[in-house]
Protein backbone atom coordinates (compact mmCIF):
# COMPACT_ATOMS: atom_id res chain seq x y z
CA UNK A 1 0.00 0.00 0.00
CA UNK A 2 1.34 3.62 -0.76
CA UNK A 3 1.33 5.69 2.17
CA UNK A 4 1.58 8.44 0.07
CA UNK A 5 -2.30 7.90 -1.37
CA UNK A 6 -2.73 6.88 2.00
CA UNK A 7 -2.20 9.82 3.58
CA UNK A 8 -3.84 11.81 0.78
CA UNK A 9 -6.60 9.79 1.41
CA UNK A 10 -6.34 10.72 5.36
CA UNK A 11 -6.21 14.08 4.20
CA UNK A 12 -9.27 13.87 2.18
CA UNK A 13 -11.01 12.27 5.08
CA UNK A 14 -9.98 14.64 7.85
CA UNK A 15 -10.81 17.60 5.36
CA UNK A 16 -14.35 16.19 4.92
CA UNK A 17 -15.10 16.08 8.68
CA UNK A 18 -13.57 19.21 9.15
CA UNK A 19 -15.66 20.23 6.18
CA UNK A 20 -19.17 18.66 7.68
CA UNK A 21 -18.23 19.82 11.21
CA UNK A 22 -17.84 23.95 10.20
CA UNK A 23 -21.49 23.30 8.74
CA UNK A 24 -23.12 21.77 11.37
CA UNK A 25 -21.65 24.61 13.42
CA UNK A 26 -23.45 26.80 11.41
CA UNK A 27 -26.72 25.08 11.95
CA UNK A 28 -26.03 24.78 15.91
CA UNK A 29 -24.41 28.79 15.90
CA UNK A 30 -27.74 29.62 14.43
CA UNK A 31 -30.07 27.24 16.96
CA UNK A 32 -28.35 29.58 19.62
CA UNK A 33 -29.07 32.84 18.10
CA UNK A 34 -32.45 31.93 17.37
CA UNK A 35 -32.50 31.30 20.98
CA UNK A 36 -30.98 34.32 22.32
CA UNK A 37 -33.19 36.30 20.06
CA UNK A 38 -36.18 34.53 21.86
CA UNK A 39 -34.64 35.43 25.34
CA UNK A 40 -34.32 39.28 23.99
CA UNK A 41 -38.44 39.34 22.96
CA UNK A 42 -39.47 37.71 26.19
CA UNK A 43 -37.50 40.69 27.78
CA UNK A 44 -38.91 43.23 25.22
CA UNK A 45 -35.54 43.76 24.01
CA UNK A 46 -36.63 44.19 20.75
CA UNK A 47 -33.27 45.70 19.14
CA UNK A 48 -31.61 42.86 20.78
CA UNK A 49 -33.84 40.65 18.88
CA UNK A 50 -33.43 41.56 15.94
CA UNK A 51 -29.53 41.66 16.06
CA UNK A 52 -29.61 38.00 17.34
CA UNK A 53 -32.06 36.98 14.57
CA UNK A 54 -30.05 38.52 11.48
CA UNK A 55 -27.35 36.94 13.18
CA UNK A 56 -29.03 33.43 13.19
CA UNK A 57 -30.10 34.02 9.83
CA UNK A 58 -26.29 34.74 8.31
CA UNK A 59 -25.54 31.29 10.05
CA UNK A 60 -28.60 29.09 9.02
CA UNK A 61 -28.09 31.30 4.90
CA UNK A 62 -24.62 28.90 5.25
CA UNK A 63 -25.92 26.12 6.55
CA UNK A 64 -29.21 25.91 4.23
CA UNK A 65 -26.14 26.45 1.07
CA UNK A 66 -24.39 23.29 1.77
CA UNK A 67 -24.67 19.81 0.68
CA UNK A 68 -23.60 19.03 3.61
CA UNK A 69 -26.41 20.30 6.34
CA UNK A 70 -29.04 21.88 3.33
CA UNK A 71 -31.58 18.91 3.62
CA UNK A 72 -31.04 18.46 7.28
CA UNK A 73 -34.31 18.97 9.00
CA UNK A 74 -33.07 20.65 11.79
CA UNK A 75 -31.25 23.04 9.17
CA UNK A 76 -34.79 23.40 7.58
CA UNK A 77 -36.73 23.86 10.52
CA UNK A 78 -34.48 26.47 11.79
CA UNK A 79 -34.88 27.98 8.48
CA UNK A 80 -38.20 28.36 8.61
CA UNK A 81 -38.44 29.36 12.39
CA UNK A 82 -36.21 31.92 11.76
CA UNK A 83 -37.36 33.47 8.50
CA UNK A 84 -40.70 33.76 9.47
CA UNK A 85 -39.83 35.30 13.04
CA UNK A 86 -37.35 37.96 11.18
CA UNK A 87 -41.16 38.97 9.28
CA UNK A 88 -43.19 38.20 11.75
CA UNK A 89 -41.34 41.12 14.24
CA UNK A 90 -40.30 43.58 11.30
CA UNK A 91 -44.58 43.57 11.35
CA UNK A 92 -45.12 43.96 14.73
CA UNK A 93 -42.74 46.91 14.52
CA UNK A 94 -42.96 47.94 11.60
CA UNK A 95 -39.67 47.83 10.63
CA UNK A 96 -39.49 46.99 6.74
CA UNK A 97 -35.72 46.96 6.57
CA UNK A 98 -35.93 43.99 8.93
CA UNK A 99 -39.05 42.49 7.21
CA UNK A 100 -36.91 42.61 3.99
CA UNK A 101 -33.54 40.74 5.28
CA UNK A 102 -35.28 38.01 4.16
CA UNK A 103 -36.19 38.68 0.51
CA UNK A 104 -39.84 39.58 -1.05
CA UNK A 105 -40.27 36.15 -0.39
CA UNK A 106 -39.23 35.34 2.81
CA UNK A 107 -42.22 34.31 4.22
CA UNK A 108 -42.82 31.37 1.12
CA UNK A 109 -39.44 30.28 1.84
CA UNK A 110 -39.64 29.23 5.45
CA UNK A 111 -43.20 27.68 4.73
CA UNK A 112 -41.39 25.68 2.28
CA UNK A 113 -38.72 24.86 4.25
CA UNK A 114 -40.96 23.83 6.90
CA UNK A 115 -42.99 21.60 4.29
CA UNK A 116 -39.85 19.69 3.24
CA UNK A 117 -38.73 19.06 7.10
CA UNK A 118 -42.47 17.90 8.64
CA UNK A 119 -42.43 14.55 6.63
CA UNK A 120 -38.48 13.91 7.48
CA UNK A 121 -38.97 12.05 10.93
CA UNK A 122 -39.76 12.68 14.54
CA UNK A 123 -36.58 14.28 15.77
CA UNK A 124 -38.38 18.08 15.49
CA UNK A 125 -41.44 17.66 14.24
CA UNK A 126 -42.78 19.00 17.48
CA UNK A 127 -40.08 21.80 16.88
CA UNK A 128 -41.96 22.33 13.34
CA UNK A 129 -45.18 21.93 14.89
CA UNK A 130 -44.45 24.92 17.27
CA UNK A 131 -43.19 26.88 14.93
CA UNK A 132 -46.20 27.07 12.72
CA UNK A 133 -48.89 27.28 15.36
CA UNK A 134 -47.06 30.38 16.28
CA UNK A 135 -47.16 31.47 12.69
CA UNK A 136 -51.03 30.50 12.11
CA UNK A 137 -51.64 32.95 15.79
CA UNK A 138 -49.47 35.48 14.05
CA UNK A 139 -51.50 35.10 10.66
CA UNK A 140 -54.62 34.89 12.38
CA UNK A 141 -54.57 38.40 14.37
CA UNK A 142 -52.63 40.18 11.29
CA UNK A 143 -55.83 38.90 9.10
CA UNK A 144 -58.50 39.89 12.09
CA UNK A 145 -57.16 43.48 12.13
CA UNK A 146 -57.18 44.00 8.24
CA UNK A 147 -60.55 42.37 8.39
CA UNK A 148 -61.67 44.78 10.75
CA UNK A 149 -60.47 47.51 9.28
CA UNK A 150 -62.16 46.91 6.24
CA UNK A 151 -58.90 45.57 4.18
CA UNK A 152 -60.28 42.84 2.50
CA UNK A 153 -57.62 42.40 -0.15
CA UNK A 154 -54.69 41.89 2.41
CA UNK A 155 -56.95 39.74 4.87
CA UNK A 156 -57.80 37.59 2.08
CA UNK A 157 -53.46 37.13 2.18
CA UNK A 158 -53.20 36.55 5.41
CA UNK A 159 -55.73 33.84 5.83
CA UNK A 160 -53.79 32.17 3.23
CA UNK A 161 -50.75 32.55 4.96
CA UNK A 162 -52.35 30.51 8.28
CA UNK A 163 -53.59 28.06 6.10
CA UNK A 164 -50.37 27.55 3.85
CA UNK A 165 -48.74 27.33 7.28
CA UNK A 166 -51.51 24.56 8.63
CA UNK A 167 -50.44 22.49 5.34
CA UNK A 168 -46.90 22.51 6.54
CA UNK A 169 -47.95 20.01 8.93
CA UNK A 170 -50.43 18.28 6.97
CA UNK A 171 -53.25 20.25 7.93
CA UNK A 172 -55.95 21.77 5.98
CA UNK A 173 -56.98 24.77 8.25
CA UNK A 174 -60.53 24.96 6.94
CA UNK A 175 -61.76 28.63 8.57
CA UNK A 176 -58.64 30.36 7.50
CA UNK A 177 -59.75 29.19 3.85
CA UNK A 178 -63.12 30.35 4.18
CA UNK A 179 -61.97 33.50 5.81
CA UNK A 180 -60.11 34.19 3.00
CA UNK A 181 -62.46 33.38 0.23
CA UNK A 182 -64.94 35.61 2.13
CA UNK A 183 -62.68 38.53 2.27
CA UNK A 184 -61.45 37.75 -1.85
CA UNK A 185 -65.71 37.82 -2.39
CA UNK A 186 -65.84 41.25 -0.66
CA UNK A 187 -63.32 42.40 -3.02
CA UNK A 188 -64.87 41.16 -6.16
CA UNK A 189 -62.30 38.98 -6.89
CA UNK A 190 -65.00 36.14 -7.63
CA UNK A 191 -62.52 33.27 -9.17
CA UNK A 192 -60.16 33.05 -6.35
CA UNK A 193 -63.53 33.40 -3.97
CA UNK A 194 -64.89 30.47 -5.80
CA UNK A 195 -61.68 28.10 -5.77
CA UNK A 196 -61.73 28.66 -1.76
CA UNK A 197 -65.30 28.11 -1.71
CA UNK A 198 -64.76 24.71 -3.74
CA UNK A 199 -61.78 23.76 -1.48
CA UNK A 200 -63.49 24.06 1.95
CA UNK A 201 -66.53 22.12 0.42
CA UNK A 202 -64.64 19.14 -0.82
CA UNK A 203 -63.13 18.95 2.91
CA UNK A 204 -66.76 19.00 4.29
CA UNK A 205 -66.66 22.46 5.84
CA UNK A 206 -70.15 24.55 7.04
CA UNK A 207 -72.18 21.48 4.76
CA UNK A 208 -73.88 22.29 1.78
CA UNK A 209 -73.53 26.38 2.10
CA UNK A 210 -69.15 26.41 0.24
CA UNK A 211 -70.42 24.47 -2.40
CA UNK A 212 -73.40 27.07 -2.97
CA UNK A 213 -71.00 30.00 -2.20
CA UNK A 214 -68.71 28.10 -4.49
CA UNK A 215 -71.56 28.10 -7.21
CA UNK A 216 -72.22 31.72 -6.56
CA UNK A 217 -69.11 33.12 -7.29
CA UNK A 218 -67.90 31.05 -9.99
CA UNK A 219 -71.98 32.54 -11.19
CA UNK A 220 -70.22 36.34 -10.72
CA UNK A 221 -67.14 35.71 -12.17
CA UNK A 222 -69.28 34.99 -15.70
CA UNK A 223 -68.53 30.93 -15.19
CA UNK A 224 -71.75 29.47 -15.27
CA UNK A 225 -70.53 26.20 -16.58
CA UNK A 226 -68.20 26.07 -13.69
CA UNK A 227 -70.78 27.09 -11.45
CA UNK A 228 -73.42 24.51 -12.34
CA UNK A 229 -71.04 21.52 -12.32
CA UNK A 230 -69.90 22.61 -8.90
CA UNK A 231 -73.62 22.58 -7.56
CA UNK A 232 -74.29 19.22 -9.73
CA UNK A 233 -71.83 17.66 -8.21
CA UNK A 234 -73.15 18.60 -4.45
CA UNK A 235 -76.91 17.53 -5.48
CA UNK A 236 -75.59 13.91 -6.32
CA UNK A 237 -75.65 13.65 -2.23
CA UNK A 238 -77.97 16.38 -1.52
CA UNK A 239 -81.07 16.40 -3.83
CA UNK A 240 -83.58 18.48 -1.75
CA UNK A 241 -81.28 20.58 -0.20
CA UNK A 242 -83.00 24.29 -0.34
CA UNK A 243 -79.54 26.42 -0.96
CA UNK A 244 -78.20 24.03 -3.53
CA UNK A 245 -81.77 23.73 -5.51
CA UNK A 246 -82.01 27.14 -5.32
CA UNK A 247 -78.43 28.05 -6.38
CA UNK A 248 -79.36 25.92 -9.23
CA UNK A 249 -81.85 28.04 -10.41
CA UNK A 250 -80.38 31.17 -10.35
CA UNK A 251 -77.61 29.36 -12.05
CA UNK A 252 -79.73 29.18 -15.24
CA UNK A 253 -81.60 32.22 -14.51
CA UNK A 254 -78.31 33.70 -14.46
CA UNK A 255 -76.95 32.15 -18.35
CA UNK A 256 -80.59 32.66 -18.95
CA UNK A 257 -82.32 29.50 -19.17
CA UNK A 258 -85.50 30.18 -17.76
CA UNK A 259 -86.82 27.04 -19.00
CA UNK A 260 -83.60 25.13 -17.41
CA UNK A 261 -84.35 26.36 -13.64
CA UNK A 262 -88.39 25.35 -14.11
CA UNK A 263 -86.74 22.17 -15.26
CA UNK A 264 -84.42 21.78 -12.71
CA UNK A 265 -87.66 21.96 -9.97
CA UNK A 266 -89.88 20.12 -12.44
CA UNK A 267 -87.13 17.34 -12.76
CA UNK A 268 -86.81 17.08 -8.80
CA UNK A 269 -90.51 17.00 -8.13
CA UNK A 270 -90.15 14.04 -11.41
CA UNK A 271 -87.30 12.34 -9.27
CA UNK A 272 -89.27 12.15 -5.90
CA UNK A 273 -92.83 13.06 -6.18
CA UNK A 274 -94.43 12.37 -3.05
CA UNK A 275 -91.20 14.38 -1.05
CA UNK A 276 -92.96 16.72 1.47
CA UNK A 277 -89.97 18.12 2.26
CA UNK A 278 -89.43 18.36 -1.42
CA UNK A 279 -92.53 20.53 -2.42
CA UNK A 280 -91.76 22.52 1.06
CA UNK A 281 -88.47 23.95 -0.05
CA UNK A 282 -89.70 24.55 -3.82
CA UNK A 283 -92.16 26.82 -2.13
CA UNK A 284 -89.64 28.68 -0.01
CA UNK A 285 -87.86 28.79 -3.09
CA UNK A 286 -90.47 30.58 -5.22
CA UNK A 287 -91.18 32.89 -2.18
CA UNK A 288 -87.98 34.18 -2.52
CA UNK A 289 -87.87 34.44 -6.30
CA UNK A 290 -90.99 36.91 -5.64
CA UNK A 291 -93.41 33.57 -7.56
CA UNK A 292 -96.76 34.18 -5.05
CA UNK A 293 -98.75 31.66 -7.20
CA UNK A 294 -95.92 29.06 -7.58
CA UNK A 295 -95.56 29.20 -3.61
CA UNK A 296 -98.62 29.05 -2.51
CA UNK A 297 -99.11 25.74 -4.93
CA UNK A 298 -95.84 23.94 -3.87
CA UNK A 299 -96.37 24.52 -0.20
CA UNK A 300 -100.24 23.47 -0.57
CA UNK A 301 -98.60 20.07 -2.34
CA UNK A 302 -96.67 19.39 0.74
CA UNK A 303 -99.69 19.80 2.76
CA UNK A 304 -101.57 17.20 0.82
CA UNK A 305 -99.32 14.67 1.08
CA UNK A 306 -98.72 14.89 4.73
CA UNK A 307 -101.96 17.30 6.27
CA UNK A 308 -100.22 17.75 10.09
CA UNK A 309 -96.60 19.01 8.51
CA UNK A 310 -96.64 21.79 10.72
CA UNK A 311 -93.37 23.30 8.88
CA UNK A 312 -95.78 23.81 5.66
CA UNK A 313 -98.54 25.11 7.77
CA UNK A 314 -96.40 27.74 9.00
CA UNK A 315 -94.55 28.69 6.01
CA UNK A 316 -97.60 28.90 4.00
CA UNK A 317 -99.35 30.82 6.56
CA UNK A 318 -96.47 33.41 6.95
CA UNK A 319 -96.53 33.83 3.10
CA UNK A 320 -100.03 34.28 2.62
CA UNK A 321 -100.24 37.41 5.26
CA UNK A 322 -96.77 38.47 3.83
CA UNK A 323 -98.33 38.22 0.34
CA UNK A 324 -101.96 39.75 1.56
CA UNK A 325 -100.44 42.44 3.29
CA UNK A 326 -98.31 43.47 0.55
CA UNK A 327 -101.58 43.55 -1.58
CA UNK A 328 -103.11 45.67 0.94
CA UNK A 329 -99.89 48.31 1.10
CA UNK A 330 -100.98 48.56 -2.84
CA UNK A 331 -104.21 49.30 -2.83
CA UNK A 332 -103.55 52.13 0.30
CA UNK A 333 -101.37 54.21 -2.15
CA UNK A 334 -103.80 54.31 -5.22
CA UNK A 335 -105.08 57.79 -5.94
CA UNK A 336 -108.26 58.87 -5.16
CA UNK A 337 -109.79 58.39 -8.84
CA UNK A 338 -108.83 54.84 -8.78
CA UNK A 339 -111.74 53.09 -6.78
CA UNK A 340 -112.26 50.24 -8.62
CA UNK A 341 -108.84 49.26 -8.53
CA UNK A 342 -108.61 49.62 -5.03
CA UNK A 343 -111.78 47.50 -4.25
CA UNK A 344 -110.62 44.86 -6.99
CA UNK A 345 -106.82 44.79 -4.61
CA UNK A 346 -108.81 45.32 -1.34
CA UNK A 347 -111.12 42.28 -2.06
CA UNK A 348 -107.95 40.02 -3.37
CA UNK A 349 -106.12 41.04 -0.28
CA UNK A 350 -109.11 39.65 1.82
CA UNK A 351 -109.18 36.68 -0.01
CA UNK A 352 -105.70 35.85 0.53
CA UNK A 353 -106.28 36.64 4.34
CA UNK A 354 -108.69 33.92 4.46
CA UNK A 355 -106.91 31.59 2.76
CA UNK A 356 -103.62 32.09 5.42
CA UNK A 357 -106.40 31.37 8.16
CA UNK A 358 -106.54 27.70 7.43
CA UNK A 359 -103.09 26.52 7.90
CA UNK A 360 -102.51 28.80 10.68
CA UNK A 361 -105.51 27.62 12.48
CA UNK A 362 -103.82 23.93 11.42
CA UNK A 363 -100.76 25.17 13.08
CA UNK A 364 -102.09 26.64 16.09
CA UNK A 365 -103.93 23.65 17.12
CA UNK A 366 -100.70 22.05 17.50
CA UNK A 367 -98.82 24.89 19.26
CA UNK A 368 -101.78 26.58 20.89
CA UNK A 369 -99.33 28.72 22.86
CA UNK A 370 -97.48 30.02 20.08
CA UNK A 371 -97.94 34.13 20.75
CA UNK A 372 -96.24 35.38 17.45
CA UNK A 373 -98.69 33.11 15.76
CA UNK A 374 -102.18 33.80 17.37
CA UNK A 375 -101.00 37.37 17.65
CA UNK A 376 -101.43 37.28 13.52
CA UNK A 377 -104.55 35.50 14.01
CA UNK A 378 -105.91 38.31 15.81
CA UNK A 379 -104.80 40.68 13.55
CA UNK A 380 -105.76 38.97 10.35
CA UNK A 381 -109.35 38.59 12.00
CA UNK A 382 -109.75 42.22 12.66
CA UNK A 383 -109.00 42.78 9.29
CA UNK A 384 -111.38 40.79 8.15
CA UNK A 385 -113.98 42.35 10.24
CA UNK A 386 -114.65 39.32 12.74
CA UNK A 387 -114.08 41.02 15.67
CA UNK A 388 -115.37 38.27 17.99
CA UNK A 389 -113.07 35.89 16.82
CA UNK A 390 -110.32 38.95 16.60
CA UNK A 391 -110.83 39.40 20.39
CA UNK A 392 -110.53 35.73 20.98
CA UNK A 393 -106.85 35.61 19.58
CA UNK A 394 -105.88 38.67 21.20
CA UNK A 395 -106.97 36.78 25.00
CA UNK A 396 -104.81 33.72 24.10
CA UNK A 397 -101.81 36.06 22.85
CA UNK A 398 -101.80 38.07 25.70
CA UNK A 399 -102.05 35.00 28.01
CA UNK A 400 -99.64 33.10 26.14
CA UNK A 401 -95.68 33.26 27.23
Amino acid sequence: MSLTKLSLAVGVIALSTATAFGQKKNETTASMERNAAVSAMQSQNTEGAKSKLLSAKEYIDKAAAHEDTKNNQKTLWLKGEIYSSIVSLGMQTQDMELVMAVGENGMEEAISALKKAYPMGKKYKDEIAATVDRNRIAMNTMASMLYKNEMYGEAAEAYLGQAEFAECVDMLDTLAVYNAAICYDKVEKYEDAAKLYEKAAKAGYNGTTCYVLASAAYRNAGKTDKAMEVISEARKTNPTDKGLLLETVNTHLAAGNNAEAEKALSDAIASDPNNKQLHYTIGTIMIELGKNEEAETALNKALEIDPDYVDAQYQLGAHLVTWASAVKKEASMLGPNENAKFAELDKQSDDIYKRALIPLEKYIAAYPNDKSVLTILFQIHRNLGDSAKAMEYKKRADAAE
